[in-house]
Parts: C-alpha cells; sequence; structure tokens
C-alpha cells in the first residue's frame, strides 16, 4: 500500500493512551438484521463508552500529549461529538477546553459540552463557520487548535477501531463506514488496508451532504456550497486536501445514500438490534438497504459510530414509519 500520513505503529502506540473505557467495543454478528438485509451484517458499536462516539480515541492521544508537554489550553470546532470527547479527555487531564459549535446543533450535545466544563461559543452559522472561529480564538490566545481529520492524532485514535476489527483471519470481506470530514475513514482503512488488504473499504456518505465522497471520486477537493441532510455530524462542505489524499489510498468506494434510508436503517436498528443511535451511525445499514444485490451473500462489518442524539427528533425520524420490509 502507497503511504498515507498515518503510521500503524503509532496506531498501535495510541491503544497504551487511551482510555481503556474506549478501547475494545463490543464486535457481534447480529442476525436478527440479517433477514432484512440479504447479508451477513457484523456490528461494532463505537457508542457503549461515556461519550457514546468514538471520537475520545483520537481526544485521549491529543490530550495526553499536551498534558505531558503541551498548551494547558485547547480548542476545537465541533458539530457535538468530537467537541464532548475533547471536553471529557481533558477534563480528566486538567486541561482548559473550548468547544465551538453551530448554535443549530443538536441540544443534547450541546448540553452534554456543558457539563463537560467546557467553555461553549456557539455561531450563526454551520460548521465550517465554526471551523473559522476556533482557528480565530487559536491564533488570538495562542492555544492548540484540534483539526478533526487534519490532525493526525484524531486519525490514529480512530484507526485504533481498525486493530480491533482486523483478527488473524478477518471473518468479514466488507466495511462500511460513515464518511464526514474523514478520520474514521482513513483511519480504519488504513489499518485494514495494511493487515487485511482483501477486504473491501467502503465510505458512506448522506446525498445531501456529499463533499468528500464527490471528491474522492474526482481525484480533486470539491467543495458545495450547504448541506442538507439530518447526520450532522458527518455535515461538512470543504474536505481537507491531506485527508482527501490518504482517503484515495485506502477506500474501495464511496457511495452516497437518501435520508429516507438513513432512518430506516436508524428503524432497523432499534427494531432488530436494539440500538439507539444518531444518523451518521445508520449510514452502513442504508448503504445495504440502497443496494442489496451489491451485498447478497457477503459479510458485511459495519462501524455504528455514535448515538447522540435529539430525542424528539430521534422519535419523529424513527417514529414516522415502521421499518420498510419489501423483501421476504
Amino acid at each position: 500500500m502507497q503511504e498515507t500520513r498515518l503510521d500503524t505503529a503509532r496506531i498501535r502506540a495510541a491503544r497504551r493512551v487511551i482510555d481503556p473505557i474506549f478501547l475494545d467495543t463490543p464486535l457481534y454478528r447480529c442476525e436478527a438484521l440479517e433477514p432484512h438485509l440479504g447479508c451477513a451484517v457484523s456490528v461494532k458499536l463505537e457508542t457503549a463508552n461515556p461519550v457514546r462516539s468514538f471520537k475520545a480515541r483520537g481526544t485521549e492521544v491529543i490530550a495526553s500529549r499536551l498534558a505531558d508537554h503541551g498548551p494547558r489550553a485547547v480548542v476545537c470546532a465541533s458539530a457535538g461529538n468530537l467537541g464532548q470527547a475533547l471536553a471529557w479527555s481533558g477534563r480528566g487531564r486538567d486541561l482548559d477546553v473550548t468547544v465551538v459549535a453551530s448554535r443549530s446543533a443538536t441540544v443534547a450535545k450541546l448540553d452534554r459540552i456543558r457539563a463537560l466544563d467546557a467553555r461553549l461559543e456557539l455561531v450563526d452559522g454551520d460548521h465550517e463557520l465554526a471551523r473559522e472561529r476556533a482557528a480565530a480564538i487559536a491564533r488570538h490566545d495562542g492555544i492548540r487548535l484540534v483539526e478533526d481529520s487534519l490532525d493526525i492524532e484524531t486519525c490514529e485514535g480512530a484507526a485504533t477501531i481498525g486493530l480491533e476489527l482486523v483478527g488473524p483471519v478477518p471473518e468479514f470481506d466488507t466495511v462500511l463506514i460513515a464518511l464526514g470530514g474523514g478520520a474514521l475513514a482513513t483511519g480504519v482503512g488504513h489499518v485494514v488496508k495494511a493487515l487485511a488488504p482483501e477486504v473491501e473499504v467502503i465510505c458512506v456518505q448522506p446525498l445531501g451532504a456529499p463533499a468528500l465522497t464527490l471528491s474522492w471520486r474526482g481525484r480533486r477537493v470539491v467543495t458545495t456550497d450547504s448541506t442538507d441532510t439530518i447526520a450532522d455530524g458527518v455535515a461538512g462542505r470543504r474536505p481537507i486536501p491531506a485527508v482527501l489524499d490518504d482517503l484515495l489510498l485506502v477506500a474501495d468506494d464511496a457511495v452516497l445514500v437518501q435520508e429516507s434510508s438513513i432512518t430506516a436503517g436508524m428503524r432497523m436498528l432499534l427494531h432488530h438490534a436494539g440500538l439507539v443511535v444518531e444518523p451518521s451511525a445508520a449510514l452502513g445499514i442504508a448503504a445495504v438497504l440502497e443496494d442489496r444485490d451489491r451485498f447478497a451473500g457477503r459479510h458485511v462489518v459495519t462501524i455504528v459510530c455514535g448515538s447522540n442524539v435529539d430525542v424528539d427528533a430521534y422519535h419523529r425520524w424513527v417514529g414516522a414509519a415502521p421499518v420498510h420490509r419489501p423483501w421476504p
């Protein structure tokens, strides 16, 4: 494999600084889903931890390094999950954490950031405006700026998931990864391609937030003017060039899915797996629903990456219709 920015030895070392509470998350075959999807399905449950998402794997690496020999103050932009994770990791190491988020971000995520003792600044705009404001704060205050997916620690922290997926002989042939900024996809993709290159790495993004998928397909950065998706955790408009370079090396495919498939995936995970997930975490199931023939007879792993969801919105999405079962 051509070289990405990631390093497998550093990824293995990252496991030693990440709080074990975020490691070795459940991985299990979910047979109840299989009659409805037409393929074998395993679930990697990254929501079974105190911040309910995979993001703390990366923030643990960052916070441990800052606590050892870095500035004691740090700022990030977040749609919610990174902010929670950085607040949790920073609080445990006595760091001063500031999170910049859109005022329209999920209220439950914002409340949790405050509860974790981070300073929260809200902007009247989307996540890209929050990124600009976080960078301005870092410059003005001379503190560490954490840029999700650009900072290699966020990618290599997420990549530890890949180490847990890939055993001596992987039992699956496909891994479905939510695609937003790219840390999860490039991290897990790097490990899978390094250690189990026969496994197909498929990234999944909403049709209403397609920038990184369009960039991967065109092999150049493509930006969009806006996003329109309930999957707020992956709703970026401006891909990072270095992340795209990595993604081009590790992803076998990048697909776009409709909003109706995302909500159907959320309902299926609730009804057949007992899992409450945010929209981004249902992207893998949505990809199978939209192309059952492609995955028929295969064994896929889907990474359930987050479960921080507004309760009222969740009920609207999941309760809107019964699980669609057009198949026997």
